[in-house]
């Protein structure tokens, strides 16, 4: 009853942000996380129960506030669905997961000490 009732007072993610709007600093941030997606489709092409997302948030409610997301440059999630209703993910939100967490997360170092 409990996990029914903080479930009921999560956004849904159609209401949550699906981009940190923080741009990359070097191509290798786009690069290297798109060739990774690329290898998965061509290995796993037949298994449709993983998901990997590139630069998208992670929606947790480990938190302090659910509404604020990990984006880290690449995540791989198993045991989800690779595609949801035949439609794309806006953002990765671990209680429309069944809360299934990713499994690897990817953060490329950025060439900015802000960035």
């Amino acid at each position: 009853m409990a996990q029914s009732k903080v479930k009921a007072i999560l956004p849904s993610g159609s209401e949550l942000p699906d981009s940190d709007d923080t741009p990359v600093d070097n191509e290798e941030e786009n690069l290297l996380p798109n060739l990774l997606l690329f290898v998965l489709n061509h290995i796993w092409k037949t298994h449709k129960n993983w998901y990997f997302g590139v630069d998208m948030g992670v929606y947790h409610a480990t938190g302090e506030n659910p509404r604020v997301p990990v984006v880290p440059d690449a995540f791989l999630s198993v045991g989800v669905a690779r595609f949801r209703n035949d439609d794309t993910r806006r953002s990765y939100v671990v209680w429309e997961e069944e809360g299934i967490v990713p499994v690897l997360a990817i953060e490329l170092v950025s060439r900015s000490p802000c960035g």
